[in-house]
């Protein structure tokens, strides 16, 4: 158990969890493990090949930190950059501009951004001509010291500035600092169509709002990236028929909490609220997606207990092609800490959200996250986690110790007052208990037959591919004749607690 838990504290500590926006990243328990480090994309190199006919073109250098989100963001950035001229390259030594794209919202993460800068820095020392940038939820927090004290960057750009970037770099070539961090309440870049990158040509993820007004007290999003607003549904539509037209056959939708997507002409929600216009909710926004083809598969990642609605359910039921997957982060099982994490609900309430899943979408797979340690949370509480984490029987979890961060409410209000020692004990009676419940789930999956979308080589054998099911279980499969992009039908007949394997058959 130790060298397991060593491995979600140092591998999956930064990713960007905290938020409810962790299911974009393959859970531990979910996923072969061979297969999950190529899913983590910690500090992944965004990279396509240079065309021969642009080889005199300015390269850039972008990494990635974090949620999906910020890899969304990423080939946002290069579609922009790409438009001035730029080509991506995979070795920052042969760039002309380093760009990193952060996540703030563990420590872990933001020491990783800052030892990586270091080594960019030296680069720098032998090539002053290099442009070093940080872009995204470090960037408003950070920009003093990161410009000025500790002098580690040229450029700093926060999620709603991307736009400007061609011209922060003109600034930065005329030989001062640039930086622009300030957050909008209308940006939503879907004008943008982005370059997809370090793509499997098979999935896709589409961004159909940013920002977050749910305040929640150990969180920063709200400071980093903004108020709610949401995409226009038609941009939203013809980016899935585009991806569709290119040979995509699946995309996942993403928001901070896509139960709250409301569309009414543009604006913040509560402006949109406040208006009384009729408005496309995220229910609507779901549907139209889940008919631009049948052969489309959809997928969304985050729903937030206080918002999920029948509506949005039934539209899953009503449509084969909307998967039968929901990450329902509940955080806490004890409604005082809940409260204390401005959560918005109850254990009570997170309890009947889960029956009323289950009852109108029998076979659905639910997942959530769990905060270990946070402040004020004593035995009896840590306690009735685990019992809602049994009574729930998720099909797979993201877990992990509270960390503490500037500026958030819990910050500012509470004291961190869980020791680190205690913080690990209880993380690990998580681990323990969630992985019996993966196996377990995985168990009951054995002999059945699930349509699977072959997604790519596995990395463990190169005569095996992988692909996940509606429920969001990844299997592994004989190779065969298939090629990515097919719908099979695989019959599990062995498992893991991350993975089911088995052989491809005729559907009965």
């Amino acid at each position: 158990m130790s060298h397991l838990n060593n491995y979600v504290a140092d591998i999956l500590t930064p990713v960007w969890n905290l938020l409810t926006l962790s299911p974009f990243l393959t859970p531990i328990f979910q996923m072969d493990q061979n297969d999950l480090l190529a899913e983590e994309r910690q500090g992944e190199v965004l990279d396509r090949p240079v065309d021969a006919l642009h080889e005199g073109r300015k390269k850039i250098y972008v990494e990635s930190y974090g949620c999906q989100m910020n890899f969304s963001d990423s080939e946002i950035v290069v579609s922009i950059l790409e438009e001035k001229g730029f080509n991506t390259t995979p070795d920052y030594h042969l760039a002309d501009v380093v760009l990193i794209n952060t996540c703030a919202i563990r420590d872990n993460a933001e020491q990783r951004v800052r030892n990586r800068l270091q080594e960019f820095r030296a680069v720098k020392k032998k090539n002053p001509e290099l442009v070093i940038g940080v872009l995204g939820c470090m960037a408003e927090r950070l920009k003093a010291k990161l410009l000025e004290e500790e002098k580690l960057v040229d450029l700093v750009a926060g999620p709603d500035a991307y736009r400007t970037l061609p011209a922060l770099l003109q600034e930065v070539e005329s030989g001062r600092k640039a930086v622009n961090v300030i957050l909008s309440t209308e940006e939503t870049y879907d004008d943008i169509t982005p370059v997809r990158l370090d793509s499997n040509g098979v999935t896709a993820f589409i961004s159909i709002m940013r920002g977050c007004d749910n305040m929640c007290s150990f969180c920063v999003v709200p400071f980093t990236r903004g108020r709610e607003r949401s995409r226009d549904p038609q941009t939203i539509v013809q980016e899935a028929k585009d991806l569709f037209a290119k040979g995509y056959r699946e995309v996942t939708l993403l928001g901070q909490n896509v139960d709250s997507y409301l569309w009414a002409g543009g604006g913040p929600k509560k402006d949109i609220i406040k208006s009384g216009k009729d408005a496309i909710n995220f229910a609507g926004l779901l549907e139209m997606v889940a008919k631009v083809n049948p052969d489309l598969r959809i997928r969304f990642s985050t729903s937030h207990p206080k918002d999920i609605t029948e509506d949005v359910l039934h539209t899953m039921a009503a449509h084969e092609n909307i998967c039968n997957y929901i990450h329902l982060p509940v955080q806490s099982g004890n409604s005082r800490i809940l409260e204390k994490m401005n959560r918005g609900y109850t254990r009570e309430w997170y309890m009947d959200r889960v029956e009323m899943i289950r009852r109108i979408i029998p076979d659905i797979a639910i997942s959530t996250d769990v905060i270990c340690g946070f402040c004020s949370e004593e035995e009896a509480d840590h306690q009735e986690t685990l019992s809602m984490m049994e009574w729930a029987a998720f099909d797979f979890a993201y877990m992990f110790k509270y960390s503490e961060r500037p500026g958030t409410l819990a910050e500012r209000k509470y004291s961190d007052d869980v020791t680190e020692s205690l913080k690990t004990k209880r993380l690990e009676q998580v681990i323990e208990l969630q992985q019996r419940m993966s196996l377990e789930s995985n168990e009951k999956d054995i002999g059945k037959v699930f349509r699977v979308l072959v997604e790519g080589v596995s990395k463990r054998s190169q005569e095996h591919l992988y692909g996940r099911n509606d429920q969001n279980k990844v299997m592994i499969f004989p190779k065969g004749n298939l090629v990515r992009g097919q719908y099979v039908h695989v019959r599990a007949d062995r498992c893991t607690a991350a993975t089911l394997m088995g052989e491809v058959v005729e559907h009965a």
